[in-house]
């Protein structure tokens, strides 16, 4: 229980981000063509256009992974206050959040790529938290 106290910070923001990616890769997983379709058309006048099954994939892999090695990384910060899988769980999602940064910034959404940015500032927290 004291490694729980000792991280609640660094678990209340992974919990944050477990639900954030692990929803959306459950999301994509449950409606994968809905997905497509959305994305397809949201990126239809960018360079992905012709991609966006491939990269849709991609995201969606390294979200559930992130979203694993997040829950797994809880377990070890409240147990044994052991923070490698935490960190790199919250590297891989401030990763997903650049790629899709990107591709928002290209299909020149600029409402979606700003509100990236507030997920981005709690995940940037999480990885300094984790790495001290």
């Amino acid at each position: 229980m004291a490694y729980l106290q000792e991280h609640i910070t660094e678990i209340l923001i992974l919990l944050f981000l477990v639900i954030t990616f692990l929803q959306s890769g459950f999301d994509k997983i449950l409606d994968w063509n809905g997905n497509v379709s959305f994305i397809k058309d949201h990126f239809k006048n960018s360079p992905f256009k012709n991609s966006v099954p491939l990269l849709l994939g991609i995201i969606l892999v390294i979200e559930l992974i992130a979203g694993i090695l997040m829950v797994v990384g809880i377990f070890q910060l409240a147990t044994s206050g052991i923070k490698n899988l935490a960190l790199l769980g919250a590297e891989l999602s401030a990763l997903t959040l650049i790629f899709l940064l990107i591709g928002q910034r290209l299909a020149k959404d600029y409402a979606g790529a700003m509100s990236l940015a507030v997920y981005f500032i709690i995940t940037i927290f999480g990885v300094f938290l984790l790495n001290n």
